[in-house]
């Protein structure tokens, strides 16, 4: 008895559709994996581990020595309060900074390698690459900041451990922020070099501006044109704002009445705002089509 091929089909099982249909990845899976190979890479590679934080603690230490004498503040910062002790929350910024630096930079590497391109192919939204890169950076910030942190014990700086987990908070803010700035500074760019050059126009102002070298003029009668255009430049800059809220968790007080210092909620405020529209920044930048792309 012979059956045509139309009778084998029509009696063979149906397919199991389950198993043929592929099943997406969680998008917090490539989340997972991708903060994970930052601090992987960042760890293996120790000189980025001395030159995020080395450089800003020579910084302190040399500017701390040679501007002690000649930094004053009027009798509103307290007696005694010296160069050292102000420039400790800028410094800690700065870490946050240049690990955000050394963090994005990769993108341009990994773009040069391929392994960008192989992640833009991935099955995975935009936001989850985006997130991965922007949460290994931070923590990999958060770390080094802590560490940093610890020298408060030399200054002799009382925190309570409310205050030290706020400024945790902070931290976290602050580096998710600048290290979605990095992603959308590093991600048109081609070469090392051009993001180098980005970094001393554009970053490193940024933080001189924040009052985190030196403070910020308050307005007056007698407040020159500079004073009132450095004023204005200052308090526009979102970084400020960080600074201030660090600061003032360090030291709960204000420079006196010589020098601008914003209110702590409104520090809170502007820096969660600088990390939303950063982050956002970064996520709309990673969905457009470059040359150097697959995807």
């Amino acid at each position: 008895m012979t059956t045509t091929a139309a009778q084998t089909q029509h009696d063979s099982p149906p397919p199991n559709t389950e198993r043929a249909t592929l099943r997406a990845p969680s998008p917090w899976l490539a989340v997972s994996v991708l903060c994970w190979r930052e601090m992987v890479r960042f760890f293996r590679q120790r000189n980025r581990v001395v030159g995020a934080i080395g450089q800003p603690v020579l910084f302190w230490l040399l500017f701390g020595a040679g501007l002690q004498r000649s930094f004053r503040l009027d009798e509103g910062g307290g007696p005694g309060t010296s160069f050292l002790e102000y420039y400790f929350p800028g410094t800690l910024m700065l870490i946050l900074l240049f690990t955000a630096i050394f963090a994005t930079i990769s993108i341009i590497e990994d773009r040069s390698e391929g392994l960008l391109q192989s992640v833009l192919v991935a099955p995975a939204p935009r936001w989850a690459m985006v997130l991965g890169k922007v949460l290994g950076g931070t923590l990999i910030a958060l770390f080094q900041g802590l560490i940093f942190l610890a020298l408060a014990l030399v200054l002799q700086i009382s925190m309570s451990l409310a205050g030290i987990l706020l400024l945790v908070v902070l931290m976290f803010i602050a580096g998710v922020a600048l290290t979605s700035l990095g992603v959308v500074i590093a991600w048109r760019m081609d070469s090392t070099q051009g993001f180098h050059a980005i970094m001393s126009i554009l970053l490193m102002p940024m933080w001189l501006l924040s009052g985190a070298f030196f403070p910020i003029p308050a307005l007056g009668a007698q407040a020159t044109w500079s004073e009132t255009v450095l004023h204005v430049v200052m308090r526009c800059n979102p970084l400020t704002y960080a600074v201030g809220g660090a600061r003032q968790l360090i030291y709960n007080g204000t420079l006196g009445a010589s020098f601008w210092t914003p209110a702590p909620a409104t520090c809170w405020v502007v820096t969660c705002l600088f990390a939303i529209v950063m982050f956002a920044a970064a996520w709309w930048i990673a969905g457009q089509r470059t040359r150097g792309d697959a995807a």
